[in-house]
């Protein structure tokens, strides 16, 4: 298969398993938990569970295709997105949903660091642009994710939802197994546990004294604190608002449709002017988008808002993960992408956790003030930094 070939296989594996994956996390996830009896709290903890996951399994399954090769990796990704789905139609309970959402996000654990350090051994040269293509694949998950699993929910309740999803995702598992992924495996004798631990601390060592692939991630991760917040508790705020399951779903639809078309020429014009400035104006347009949410109602405002906070996401993420590539030796592409996915997850799964502690003891309105100037924080300590490398 030819470079273009594979490019094309990896982005539309993406496109159908994170279809999958989002229409169980947004708006379903949330308002499934209420449904349940769940606390702001133990909404955030349900929310956050499956990012945990990537806390722990990120930088290591990155390294591990290092030094197994990423089809190995992507194999077990594709599994974990297309089965998850359907044991949704049997949770009757909180645990058990809290236990299901951890299993749920060994999928974007593995697969991503992975599926990044593909694209970028497949495209040296252009690396900003590919990886910005590929993030919008994947970002269009989040596109029709959220739409088609609030208006099914709406229309026909949860269940239909989630066996929808579990099509979706056994689709991807399909079309990666019946189709041969170019990707160098790389050249190894068979190896004991030791060997490969050693490896895979190697790659850890080499990442973690890497300042720039360090204030990168952390960077970034301060966008996924407020990602992660909206996840977990725009559906709930959008409902209260008035809008039905459809609406909300719609208006996550409207931010990744913007991140979407806007990640692959912000990727395009972070390789002629740079990733640094590109992150701080991304995080100052998602801070003042965000912390305006819940002061509104109107749901085409809300629409704008959304929008807004998509190009913002675009902005940071298109040139983030090609810094990180840019700084990585490219025998430890699958530990710099692991390292910055890890440090995101971190973030991601802060943010549900965050908002639920603040949310339950102040406004919507606060607790949102308090995540938007933690992203302006965010932009003047990478600035500040960078400037010293």
């Amino acid at each position: 298969m030819t470079t273009s070939r594979s490019f094309v296989l990896i982005c539309t594996v993406g496109i159908f398993c994170f279809i999958s994956y989002n229409m169980v996390r947004m708006p379903a996830l949330s308002l499934f938990a209420e449904s349940l009896g769940a606390s702001p709290e133990r909404i955030g903890l349900i929310v956050s569970v499956s990012t945990l996951a990537g806390v722990l399994l990120k930088l290591p399954s990155g390294a591990l295709s290092d030094i197994y090769g990423r089809r190995f990796l992507l194999r077990i990704g594709v599994v974990a997105f297309g089965l998850p789905p359907f044991l949704y139609l049997f949770i009757t309970d909180l645990d058990a949903l809290t236990a299901l959402r951890f299993l749920h996000g060994l999928a974007t654990a593995i697969f991503a660091p992975s599926a990044l350090a593909t694209v970028a051994e497949l495209y040296r040269e252009r690396r900003g642009a590919a990886l910005g293509t590929y993030t919008a694949c994947t970002q269009s998950g989040s596109l029709l994710g959220p739409f088609l699993g609030g208006y099914l929910i709406h229309a026909a309740g949860f269940d239909t939802a989630f066996v929808t999803a579990g099509i979706f995702g056994c689709i991807g598992m399909v079309l990666f197994y019946s189709l041969h992924l170019d990707v160098a495996v790389p050249q190894r004798k068979e190896q004991g546990t030791a060997v490969v631990l050693s490896e895979m601390w190697k790659g850890f060592a080499a990442v973690a004294k890497n300042n720039k692939v360090l204030i990168t991630s952390m960077t970034d991760a301060a966008k996924m604190i407020a990602n992660g917040a909206l996840m977990a508790f725009l559906p709930l705020y959008g409902v209260s608002a008035g809008l039905n399951p459809g609406e909300v779903g719609l208006l996550f639809s409207v931010q990744a449709g913007t991140s979407f078309f806007a990640k692959p020429i912000m990727g395009r014009i972070s390789d002629r002017v740079g990733r640094q400035p590109l992150i701080i104006l991304g995080l100052v347009i998602c801070a003042s988008t965000f912390v305006c949410i819940p002061h509104v109602a109107m749901f085409p405002v809300l629409l704008m808002l959304s929008a807004g906070f998509g190009f913002g996401e675009a902005v940071v993420s298109s040139s983030s993960s090609a810094l990180v590539a840019d700084s990585s030796e490219f025998k430890r592409l699958g530990a710099g992408m692991g390292m910055q996915g890890t440090i995101m997850d971190i973030g991601h799964a802060s943010g549900p956790l965050l908002a639920g502690l603040l949310i339950a003891r102040m406004s919507y309105g606060g607790a949102f003030m308090v995540i938007a100037g933690m992203q302006l924080a965010a932009a003047v300590v990478f600035w500040l930094a960078m400037r010293k490398n």
